[in-house]
């Protein structure tokens, strides 16, 4: 799950089928929404509101961010008493915008790929964007 091209975006197991994956994304701004599975079918829970993927998607965001910078990015608002995923959700005024999944999906695999390296101290090259302090004068 990540805040980036504009959109919340993450890939969301599908919860009755462990080999089954679904994209979903809430774009910032429009609060259009689209959830399908990697190879572009749409979720049968899309009916003109956000599925049950694209609710766990926003609560994941909620946990890993925290509901005011969620709300910011998605230009949501939303007052104090605003606390969770679900309060959050309720307040998006977006409908269906389909995204295609593949640029998310690669993302996502490739970030996977990064649990598959052994542990190492050592900077990942594609990772290491900037250089270590001091070594730039």
């Amino acid at each position: 799950m990540e805040l980036a091209d504009g959109r919340l975006q993450g890939v969301v197991s599908s919860g009755s089928d462990i080999e089954r994956v679904y994209v979903s994304s809430i774009g910032a701004g429009t609060h259009g929404f689209s959830c399908s599975t990697n190879n572009n079918r749409p979720c049968g829970g899309l009916h003109g509101s956000p599925c049950k993927h694209l609710r766990a998607l926003v609560d994941e965001a909620v946990l890993q961010y925290g509901v005011h910078r969620v709300a910011r990015y998605l230009r949501v608002d939303i007052d104090e008493d605003t606390a969770s995923g679900a309060a959050l959700v309720s307040r998006l005024n977006g409908s269906l915008a389909p995204t295609p999944a593949a640029m998310v999906f690669s993302r996502f695999l490739r970030h996977l790929a990064y649990l598959e390296l052994p542990p190492s101290a050592e900077p990942i090259a594609e990772l290491h964007w900037f250089p270590a302090t001091g070594a730039v004068r």
